[in-house]
């Protein structure tokens, strides 16, 4: 029986990107499905943060996915989030190229009007939404990405490069083992590289 998996996660961070190719490479080797979500650092750190360019520049590109999700259903989440992250992180082009969102959505087949929602407040509310959705299963005080499956949420994991083929496989298996172990929280070490994009 194909096992469901939940994925929140925000374009801006590499991490997550990394995390993300990791579960496309799960669902080849293993019975389960991925649907995407959308979880935003921006509201995840509103109370730490300045609320610079920076800080808006991240809201805009999560409230332009929470848009194109609204218009277009959930399956528009992977291609257009495939093709942010390809921009943003494997090209190195980062979230301030103004080229990256125009492109990503005529990657993806979405209309260029969805760049309107970008400095659009209409859309937060169903952004908090979603966000809370995946984030309060695990708590505030992590980041993206967060999986959920079979009633088990974690943050993570946290990998580079990506494993590929069997290898991401038996992540997933040791995964799910550690996470689904009750009054299991946290298994740690220090990064000592930056993401491996391949």
């Amino acid at each position: 029986m194909t096992a469901s998996a939940d994925f929140w996660f925000d374009p801006a961070c590499p991490w997550a990107w990394m995390t993300s190719r990791w579960m496309l490479e799960v669902e080849q080797v293993r019975d389960v499905t991925t649907t995407w979500h959308v979880m935003s650092l921006a509201v995840l750190n509103e109370e730490r943060d300045e609320h610079d360019a920076n800080w808006h520049r991240k809201l805009g590109y999560v409230r332009v996915l929470i848009a194109a999700e609204q218009a277009h259903g959930n399956e528009v989440l992977l291609p257009l989030y495939t093709a942010l992250g390809r921009r943003i992180h494997n090209d190195g082009r980062g979230a301030k190229d103004e080229q990256v969102l125009p492109e990503a959505l005529a990657e993806a087949g979405l209309p260029p009007s969805l760049i309107e929602a970008f400095g659009d407040s209409r859309y937060d509310e169903a952004l908090r939404k979603s966000h809370h959705a995946g984030m309060d299963q695990v708590g505030m005080e992590v980041g993206t990405p967060v999986i959920s499956v079979a009633g088990t949420a974690f943050f993570g994991p946290v990998v580079t490069p990506a494993p590929k083929g069997e290898a991401a496989g038996k992540l997933w298996d040791g995964v799910l083992l550690v996470a689904g172990t009750d009054g299991f929280f946290e298994i740690k070490r220090s990064r000592d590289r930056d993401p491996i994009f391949d």
